[in-house]
């Protein structure tokens, strides 16, 4: 079996002569003999000389050598200037991707490890053969995990591919490109609008951007100079793109889009010097990179690993790409309008490229070789991500580089004849609007807390209630309704002002630069309206400042949420008390059994436990569960967070039927003194509840409200009525907060009141008595040393909390698990889950699991995600004991397949 927690029996007392042996699968806890790191020496030697031998071969052309690098490469100019400009900001303030919290994760236990494992899923198998790029980031993670520092190769990535692009890529595509200002300034938004939203985290795609740029950029050099070194460097570069990720496949499409001109170059200096001499530097310069990929793994295990991945899946066909596109265009963070512009304008400047090469009168403007080649690129690139066997939206963060060199292309497209004249310019124009327009309904969302204060987070931009989508989609048809007016009268329009035409010059620089800039202001305006609350922004900004611990230090967590309810004001018994003097229609076992949410869905995938009666475990409790014996009050409900029953009762107005408003007005309970320590009055209840969200749109449900006053000698003197924040989902259980700031400072009572009205099934309501707790950091309460589950989305945020690590296949037991908001958390417990071999098939399986009582300093309406505490099923359990060996094994030993 691939996962074991434990072994448990029933019996007493163990029987004499009972024993268990268990041998551990640690396949893939290898390490290299000095055989075989001896046969990679050699061979990295032997390929080096062999590219040496090989430009000596060059040389023998008669020709001198040329400099590598122009005295031009290292002028800057302003627009290096703004590009940096825009990426230093966003890589401060800019939302990170998806699976960066994943990768770091994985680069942080590798080196326990002692190989780079998929964490989470797969049963830990290894990266490899995709995984040489994870090995840089694992061997920062062990100087720091803060994010700005861990990111670092994804900022030098960006500033590398921008240089090459302005200085080897557009120049190639021919005099027009060098000396027209839009095709640098086109090149340069589509490079950001690829950029920002895509590639500014830990993911590979921003090392396939500049690799597959590198490939495209040698195979011209060795066409352009008729030699064969700079194609033994594009081969070298797109074999390790390749190994990078799957996406690397657009890299090798270089390779394949100059193997005609490559080939007739092959086959000349073959018969110069013989086949053998010419290919087989360049046989050894592709197969340079399983040096890296078999450093620390054997084929064996490649292979299994391999196989697992599609086994479990997710592995889809080429035929199933649409799903890809299907999430491009959703109203999710994948579907943002972010990142729809620049894939759009990607391909509209490919068939706009094509149509000018096609056009005979555009010979003169572009370079034909280049052009073609390139646009074969981005054609084959498309393909081949059909072939990737997964289809996520953030492999587009792959054709940064190629797509903004499409655009610099499309640019120069647009200087041809083709479309000089003014029709053909406004009907152009009109398509990139319209297709802006498109993008436009996209929500403005970014991944779990890239959203934070982020204005349209969840839906498309709009003003009033006008949409600003509606806006250019009515620009467009105007421009488009215009260019068929000059296209029906037979006129090239030689009225029309220069300066009215400037703009269709280069329409997807400015349509593209918009988007970009809007997407600086979101983000900035997000950083500027959560001060001093957790944004991105401000995260980043601490860490350099030395405080790198990110969300761990604004999530405040009750730690004893049993101490902080408030004392009566009058002395009662707390069951009396919290009845109060009216209470019609509340009842301590009023509380409805199904809980789930309507609106998401955050049912976990719960394995069978070792404890048979067990509850399915998930992110949130969504069933209601009776204790054996009554709480304080005669309730039999089980509360939630870690409440006890024995000291704390509830009451609810759930029945069946209702035939009655249900009111309940709870006795005055003392305020304590006002603490930076106790921030917020709270009140856990479940049900439909009316409130008011963020936005100040209206949740119908049921009343609850704080009542806030003045005790004097024995009378109290109501003041005031605040309706508490209700955080949702409904109606799960949840903690309703009033900040202590809201209550005047002159008030030292409260009490709840409570009516429930709508005989409905559904409206209902059930709550606790209020309670003002003391509160603690996440950071300060689970710390750098305790081994926590980081669910896959929230690794980056919480880079102080230490992941479980695992060792010679063997896995420590979490004490804690930090899941991400509810908007993520079915996607994380699906991944994780046991039946994929995932992180939970260990967790929940040994663990019983109580959700945390948390809130975010500042932020008392966010979702910030949740901390589960875990409690042993069995804690009088002992640790296994664990006998280790070293092994030498072939590299084709296999201990048999992994069955899921």
């Amino acid at each position: 079996m691939p996962q074991v927690v434990g072994v448990f029996t029933d019996l007493d007392t163990t029987p004499t002569g009972l024993d268990l042996t268990i041998d551990i699968d640690s396949r893939f806890s290898t390490h290299p003999t000095p055989l075989k790191l001896a046969a990679i020496a050699t061979g990295i030697l032997a390929t080096l000389l062999a590219l040496t031998a090989l430009h000596q071969l060059d040389t023998t052309d008669g020709r001198r050598h040329r400099r590598f690098l122009p005295p031009s490469w290292w002028r800057l100019r302003p627009l290096d200037g703004i590009v940096a400009t825009i990426l230093a900001i966003w890589y401060l303030i800019g939302a990170n991707t998806a699976d960066d919290g994943y990768i770091l994760t994985m680069a942080r236990v590798a080196n326990d490890a002692g190989y780079m494992a998929n964490y989470y899923r797969w049963f830990g198998v290894s990266e490899a053969p995709f995984g040489w790029f994870y090995d840089i980031t694992a061997l920062l993670a062990q100087i720091s995990t803060a994010s700005p520092f861990i990111r670092i190769t994804t900022l030098i990535a960006s500033l590398l591919c921008w240089w090459i692009i302005s200085r080897e890529v557009i120049p190639r595509l021919g005099r027009r490109a060098r000396t027209t200002p839009a095709v640098t300034w086109t090149a340069a938004a589509v490079f950001l609008a690829f950029w920002l939203p895509y590639n500014n985290g830990l993911r590979p795609e921003p090392i396939i951007a500049v690799g597959a740029l590198l490939t495209w950029i040698s195979i011209e050099r060795a066409i352009a100079t008729g030699r064969l070194l700079p194609a033994a460097t594009a081969v070298i570069i797109a074999a390790f793109s390749l190994a990078a990720g799957p996406t690397g496949l657009m890299a090798v499409a270089a390779l394949l889009a100059g193997s005609r001109p490559l080939l007739a170059i092959l086959i000349k200096r073959a018969r110069e010097h013989g086949w053998i001499p010419v290919t087989a530097p360049i046989l050894a310069a592709g197969m340079a990179v399983l040096f890296i990929i078999f450093y620390d793994q054997t084929l064996a295990t490649v292979t299994e690993a391999s196989r697992l991945r599609t086994a479990i899946g997710p592995s889809l066909a080429w035929y199933e790409e649409f799903f890809r596109y299907s999430e491009l265009f959703s109203q999710t963070a994948d579907g943002s309008l972010a990142r729809r512009i620049p894939v759009l304008m990607m391909v509209l400047s490919m068939f706009t490229a094509g149509a000018a090469i096609i056009h005979q009168a555009s010979k003169s403007r572009m370079a034909r070789g280049p052009s073609i080649r390139l646009l074969a690129v981005a054609i084959m690139s498309f393909g081949f991500l059909a072939a990737t066997p997964t289809k996520w939206v953030h492999h587009f963060g792959a054709f940064a580089g190629i797509g903004a060199a499409i655009a610099a292309l499309g640019a120069v497209a647009l200087t041809t004849a083709l479309f000089q004249s003014p029709r053909n310019k406004v009907l152009y124009g009109s398509i990139v609007l319209l297709l802006a327009a498109y993008a436009a309904t996209g929500p403005n969302g970014y991944w779990y807390v890239g959203s934070f204060g982020v204005p349209w987070w969840d839906k498309r931009p709009s003003i009033n209630g006008h949409v600003l989508a509606t806006g250019v989609l009515a620009i467009g048809l105007l421009l488009l309704i215009i260019g068929a007016f000059l296209y029906l009268r037979h006129t090239e329009a030689r009225g029309l002002r220069r300066w009215a035409l400037m703009p269709f010059q280069a329409p997807v620089a400015i349509v593209t630069s918009a988007f970009v800039v809007f997407a600086m202001l979101s983000l900035a305006k997000g950083a500027v309206s959560q001060y001093p609350a957790y944004s991105i922004a401000r995260s980043n900004i601490d860490s350099l400042r030395g405080s790198p611990c990110g969300l761990a230090n604004d999530v405040l967590v009750e730690s004893d949420i049993n101490s902080g309810f408030l004392r009566p004001a009058s002395g009662d018994d707390p069951v009396d008390a919290f009845e109060g003097r009216l209470n019609t229609g509340f009842d301590p076992n009023g509380v409805r059994v199904d809980l789930v949410p309507e609106d998401i869905n955050v049912n976990g995938s719960g394995p069978s436990t070792i404890n048979p009666d067990g509850p399915r475990v998930g992110g949130a409790s969504i069933t209601t569960e009776f204790l054996d014996e009554p709480g304080i009050n005669g309730s039999l409900v089980t509360l939630p967070f870690g409440l006890d029953p024995d000291r704390v009762p509830v009451l609810g107005s759930f029945t069946v039927p209702q035939n009655a408003v249900a009111e309940l007005l709870t006795g005055w309970y003392e305020l304590p003194e006002r603490s930076p320590g106790s921030p917020l009055l709270i009140v856990t209840a479940a049900g439909l509840i009316d409130s008011t969200d963020a936005d100040g749109i209206r949740d119908y449900g049921q009343t609850l409200e704080v009542e806030y006053g003045r005790s004097d000698g024995g009378s109290f003197e109501p003041m005031g009525r605040i309706q508490p924040i209700d955080p949702g989902p409904s109606p799960m259980w949840r903690n309703l907060r009033v900040p202590m700031t809201d209550i005047p400072a002159e008030a030292n009572v409260v009490r709840v009141v409570a009516r429930d009205q709508d005989f409905e099934a559904r409206q209902w309501l059930a709550l606790t008595p209020p309670r003002v707790p003391q509160v603690t950091t996440l950071q300060e309460l689970v710390g750098s040393e305790q081994p926590v589950l980081l669910d896959w989305t929230v690794g980056l945020h919480f880079p102080c909390q230490q992941p479980y690590l695992h060792i010679n296949g063997v896995a420590q037991p979490s004490e804690y698990r930090i899941t991400p908001d509810r908007g993520v958390i079915a996607g994380a417990n699906s991944w994780q889950s046991p039946f994929a071999g995932g992180s939970l098939g260990l967790t929940n399986t040994l663990n019983d699991s109580t959700t945390m009582a948390t809130y975010l300093r500042d932020d008392w309406r966010r979702d910030w995600g949740e901390l589960i505490d875990y409690d042993r099923y069995r804690p009088e359990a002992v640790p296994a004991e664990i006998d280790h060996d070293t092994v030498t094994r072939s590299g084709l030993w296999s201990p048999g397949p992994i069955v899921p």
